[in-house]
């Protein structure tokens, strides 16, 4: 692949082509199954959506404070995020 025109990665390109198949996924999801809105371990109403929203941002989080305490590779800190994901879809 050539992604020179915006110096990505090919690691990069396949970071966003997962966060765009997510949102595809989670629409349809929401489409063919919708759900009401739960109250978490936050007391507040959230959706699946929400709680992807959450977990996304959370995760940035994580991978940049990985960055900055271990530095690279950010294996770990991926499994970490994973985890995170897991929890928040269950709790939150």
């Amino acid at each position: 692949m050539n992604l020179s025109w915006m110096a990505w990665t090919n690691g990069t390109a396949i970071f966003f082509i997962c966060i765009f198949v997510a949102l595809i996924i989670m629409t349809i999801w929401a489409i063919k199954w919708p759900q009401a809105p739960r109250l978490g371990i936050l007391r507040i109403e959230t959706t699946p959506g929400d709680r992807l929203f959450l977990s996304l941002l959370g995760s940035a989080f994580i991978c940049l404070a990985w960055l900055a305490i271990f530095g690279a590779p950010i294996f770990g800190g991926m499994i970490v995020c994973f985890f995170y994901a897991l929890a928040v879809f269950r709790w939150v």
